[in-house]
């Protein structure tokens, strides 16, 4: 009886190991590709490659800029958009450090990143959601980030443009 438990507790050992081991590569492959998706997005932006950059959003997608207006659905955004991409020049990201994390199932992953942009140090920080086998952008928000010695200046200069929107969106 002492034998058979000891080979039932290392075979439940065994498979315990096995399934992290599998979680772990899954979830490393899962990564590589959100980091392809998102460096893809980085990269179709930079060309100026309009299909290519808006199929990597999901259809019911949302896009918040830096702007307290800018909240635009795939649509909408895709409209905001296209003036840039017909220049032949859009915007430059580059991501600096990216942390990924995924939900328990594995269908929807969380990311924020530092990036190195025409308007310096940003943040971009989203969803994913992976829809027919592809990872699609669900959300993306495009923070401009102020350093805390400089806050006091910047809020002085937003407040008479960013006031009459808080007035607004109290009502």
């Amino acid at each position: 009886m002492k034998n058979l438990t000891l080979v039932l507790a290392i075979l439940l050992c065994s498979f315990a190991s096995l399934h992290a081991q599998t979680k772990g590569f899954y979830e490393n492959v899962q990564k590589k590709n959100i980091n392809k998706v998102l460096d893809d997005l980085n990269a179709f932006a930079a060309a100026a490659d309009y299909k290519n950059y808006f199929d990597l959003y999901a259809e019911e997608s949302t896009f918040i800029g830096t702007d307290a207006t800018e909240v635009w659905n795939k649509k909408e955004f895709m409209v905001w958009a296209k003036p840039f991409f017909d220049k032949g020049k859009a915007w430059n990201f580059t991501s600096l450090k990216r942390n990924i994390t995924f939900s328990k199932n594995g269908t929807y992953a969380w990311f924020d990143e530092i990036l190195d942009t025409q308007m310096k140090i940003c943040r971009g920080s989203g969803v994913l959601e992976k829809i027919g086998g592809e990872w699609k952008i669900r959300q993306y928000v495009l923070s401009a980030t102020v350093p805390n010695d400089v806050i006091d200046e910047v809020t002085k200069m937003k407040a008479p443009i960013e006031d009459p929107i808080i007035s607004k969106l109290k009502k």
